[in-house]
């Protein structure tokens, strides 16, 4: 399972940097979060993928009795999702904010301090 996990993340990662060098905005944004989902599926593949309980201790008893799965990357990848989502709808904002102030979402037209060149 974890190889199949292991090449969903490099097809995932290999997608968003084809995103992230076109030159539209909205394309980078797109590549933005399948990245933030690939960083997710690997903290969560990292920390071993276990058909246990869930992370559950008993009362009175100092450790797990049975085999439990790992509660840390759960965590990890529950932060790690909204913080996720927060820096999407920052950056879709910006974006926004951006085609209203320049009229395009294409990289290329967004040259505000450069002067034009002369013909």
């Amino acid at each position: 399972m974890e190889q199949l996990l292991s090449l969903l993340i490099g097809v995932l990662v290999a997608a968003s940097v084809y995103l992230m060098l076109a030159r539209n905005l909205l394309r980078f944004l797109f590549g933005l979060i399948l990245l933030s989902n690939a960083a997710n599926l690997t903290i969560f593949v990292a920390g071993r993928l276990t058909p246990g309980a869930p992370p559950l201790i008993p009362d009175g008893v100092d450790a797990p009795v049975s085999e439990v799965a790992n509660a840390l990357p759960q965590a990890l990848v529950l932060t790690a999702i909204v913080i996720g989502f927060g820096l999407f709808a920052f950056a879709l904002v910006l974006a926004f904010r951006a085609y209203q102030s320049l009229g395009t979402l294409h990289t290329d037209e967004m040259r505000v301090a450069e002067p034009k060149e002369q013909k």
